[in-house]
């Protein structure tokens, strides 16, 4: 997805979403909100630092609320390539958060982040480009600081066909959790563990508990892979 695009849907954007989940029959902050707590109890269980942190590709802040709450004695970093959108975050979720237009790159020190964080980012980014962004992200990540990347994934057949109706996905290029795990190999990043999620929709609620057992099940709609620097 190019600039244009990201500033085109900036102020539509929870509307088209919204649409494009109602398969799953949930809400678009129950999707924003699993995946920064999937990563607090990572942070809590392997205390590591959660001094900053940098939410990459944060577009119109729909994780801030719960960034907020998991997150409370934290700063946030939120950048995107949409001007518009990160204006329309701003507006949205007033507050202590910085804003970061990138890009070809974090302007950024070296070696300054804690955890950044990466939600259904990648499938937008070409894929010549992957490469170059998980560079720059290991460049700006302190010693052991931790990158904690969600996407769709492409295996289960429902995540397709929401992906196809969703209309700022229409340029989107799906990427297999092993590609990605290679990728991050690639580009010198260690410990890296990985979870699929999302097996049961609303209706099917009273079996999530039983994700955790899973986590290793090819079949989940999207996953997560956290790494370390």
């Amino acid at each position: 997805m190019q600039v244009s695009e990201f500033d085109k849907y900036a102020e539509d954007y929870s509307a088209n979403l919204g649409k494009s989940t109602q398969i799953f029959g949930e809400e678009i902050d129950f999707f924003a909100e699993y995946k920064v707590r999937d990563l607090h109890e990572f942070i809590l269980n392997n205390k590591k630092e959660k001094n900053l942190i940098l939410d990459f590709g944060s577009g119109i802040g729909n994780s801030i609320p719960w960034f907020r709450k998991y997150f409370p004695e934290s700063k946030l970093i939120c950048s995107d390539v949409s001007s518009k959108s990160l204006e329309y975050s701003e507006k949205r979720y007033p507050g202590k958060e910085d804003y970061l237009l990138i890009e070809n790159g974090f302007d950024l020190a070296d070696n300054s982040i804690d955890i950044i964080f990466a939600t259904c980012v990648f499938h937008h980014i070409p894929e010549d480009e992957h490469m170059h962004w998980l560079r720059e992200m290991k460049r700006v990540l302190k010693k052991d600081g931790v990158l904690c990347v969600f996407e769709h994934n492409p295996l289960n057949p429902l995540t397709r066909r929401t992906v196809n109706q969703c209309p700022f996905d229409e340029n989107a290029v799906l990427i297999t959790k092993n590609d990605f795990v290679q990728k991050l190999q690639n580009a010198g990043y260690n410990k890296i563990d990985y979870s699929y999620r999302l097996f049961f929709p609303n209706q099917l609620a009273f079996l999530r508990p039983l994700e955790k057992y899973l986590k290793r099940f090819f079949m989940g709609a999207q996953y997560f892979v956290i790494s370390l620097k």
